[in-house]
């Protein structure tokens, strides 16, 4: 992607999105469990000002996220609770005002990157464009965790299609992850946008394929629902392997949703 601004533009507007949904909570509703296991509404936003923070850092003070990269090294299964907690500790008001001034930070600064930058991260080096991916990514999916909370659903929109792109690209990564060796040969991915639009990825002649809505195929990617859940079709083995342990989000491979109906 060349031009990061389209994606910097929709992670704004992700944001804003999510925000006008926690703005006006009462203090007990802060404090609502989230379907994230030990997670509240306050700890789900406390992470994303947390990673908007570090990745801040990265775009802008090189030294400082080298330190923060040696703190999740020497602990690295408890620095993304624990960066959770500390900011869900706060009062709602003063975790709101974090948040938006740290996203707000972020995007000017991240539309101020040189052509071509690239930044470091806890895994491999990211361009600005892949940064600001993420960080909608992450949005849309501790999002979704709040307005599951608060029993509101928010209808899908074309911003997810940064998603779809970041679920494609991060295929090897989920087998790597897993200890599994990734296929060679590239898949054919045809996913249906909200708006109706189809969005390919991969040769039309691919042997293995993944087809289906859009919004089913980065619920899976986030790990939001089970793959049994979802109206996704895959043919081919590798395919349909890919689709039992997909992740767009680095660190090790994620525990996922239990499929309706199994939780308990």
């Amino acid at each position: 992607m060349a031009d990061p601004t389209p994606v910097i533009d929709d992670l704004c507007a992700e944001s804003e999105e999510l925000d006008l949904l926690v703005a006006e909570l009462s203090q007990e509703q802060w404090s609502l469990p989230t379907p994230a296991p030990g997670w509240t509404v306050a700890h789900q936003i406390a992470h994303l000002a947390w990673t908007d923070h570090s990745s801040l850092l990265a775009v802008t003070d090189q030294k400082a996220f080298s330190r923060e990269v040696e703190k999740a090294m020497a602990a690295p299964g408890d620095f993304v609770d624990e960066g959770a907690e500390e900011g869900a500790r706060k009062p709602p008001a003063r975790l709101l005002a974090y948040w938006r001034a740290g996203r707000e930070d972020l995007a000017e600064a991240l539309r101020a990157a040189p052509e071509g930058a690239r930044f470091p991260w806890y895994g491999p080096p990211m361009s600005t464009a892949s940064m600001a991916t993420a960080r909608l990514m992450e949005t849309w999916a501790h999002g979704l965790d709040v307005a599951d909370t608060l029993g509101v659903t928010r209808a899908p929109t074309d911003r997810i299609r940064h998603i779809v792109r970041l679920g494609v690209r991060t295929r090897d990564f989920a087998f790597g992850v897993h200890g599994l060796t990734p296929p060679f040969e590239p898949f054919r991915i045809e996913l249906t946008a909200p708006s109706g639009e189809l969005w390919t990825h991969g040769p039309e002649d691919a042997t293995d394929r993944v087809t289906g809505p859009a919004l089913d195929f980065c619920l899976l990617v986030t790990q939001r629902a089970h793959r049994a859940d979802l109206a996704l079709r895959a043919e081919g083995e590798d395919a349909g392997q890919w689709l039992d342990i997909a992740q767009a989000f680095a660190g090790p491979p994620g525990a996922g949703r239990p499929a309706k109906g199994t939780a308990g």
